[in-house]
């Protein structure tokens, strides 16, 4: 659907509301991390590098706004456990959790799939898909215990439309559309949890360096740009809107 990037948001828009980011410590997850802070979140921080994770918290307290809380994890390794652990450590901390950002993605290579690593492979699917899938399975009831719960998947317009080269990410991606539209499906009139993809689209970000080398960066819109969106879909003005798919900036022509 289309963008909403001239959303112009209630300063206090995220109040009282606890927010869970992945991929906190760097790129659109940093971004996303401060701007919900900004308007009224208490962010959970979740990465895997927790010196990014302390500087994010610390920018948000110099901000003035909500204290946050740092949770360190890696998707690459981490187990159903893992997850069921987060959870009750999080129902303990705050009793709920009103939004949940999945954004931490793999790029794994750009190569043809004949040639692609099949642990590689393996790793992206774990990082990009299955982790996020397990991570909101054991977060659901603490979703469930919010009014107004919101949970975005990070996509891509390679997970819409195939490109060739773009192997498990591309793949991962598809497969994090399917699994939206199918939770979105069994949570629609029994549930206030609403579940929606949004894509970046072209971003100034250490991944989007990796995919294009040759690209000038400076032509690209920083993740502070493509804030709207994202505030959109994590606050009250998109209460019943599920199973949908977003963008987060027009097309590039």
């Amino acid at each position: 659907m289309s963008c909403k990037i001239d959303y112009q948001p209630a300063s206090n828009l995220l109040e009282n509301r606890v927010v869970l980011v992945t991929g906190a410590g760097d790129g659109i997850g940093r971004a996303a991390a401060l701007t919900y802070a900004r308007h009224g979140a208490t962010v959970i921080l979740l990465g895997r590098t927790i010196a990014k994770l302390e500087r994010v918290y610390d920018e948000i307290e110099a901000a003035g706004g909500p204290q946050p809380a740092i949770f360190p994890l890696n998707f690459e390794g981490a187990t159903l456990k893992d997850f069921h652990d987060m959870a009750e450590t999080l129902d303990k901390e705050f009793g709920r959790l009103d939004g949940l950002l999945h954004n931490a993605s793999l790029l794994g290579r750009i190569t043809p799939f004949e040639q692609y690593n099949p642990e590689l492979w393996e790793q992206v699917m774990q990082v990009n898909i299955n982790g996020p899938i397990w991570m909101t399975q054991a977060l659901l009831p603490l979703l469930q215990q919010s009014a107004d719960a919101s949970v975005i998947f990070t996509s891509s317009s390679v997970g819409r439309k195939g490109r060739a080269y773009w192997g498990a990410y591309s793949v991962s991606k598809f497969a994090t559309e399917g699994f939206v539209e199918v939770l979105a499906d069994e949570l629609e009139n029994q549930s206030t949890v609403r579940v929606n993809t949004l894509n970046p689209g072209a971003t100034r970000t250490q991944m989007r360096r990796a995919a294009y080398p040759g690209e000038d960066p400076l032509t690209l819109r920083t993740p502070e740009e493509i804030m709207p969106t994202y505030l959109w879909l994590m606050g009250p003005d998109s209460t019943g809107v599920s199973g949908q798919k977003f963008d987060a900036q027009p097309p590039r022509v």
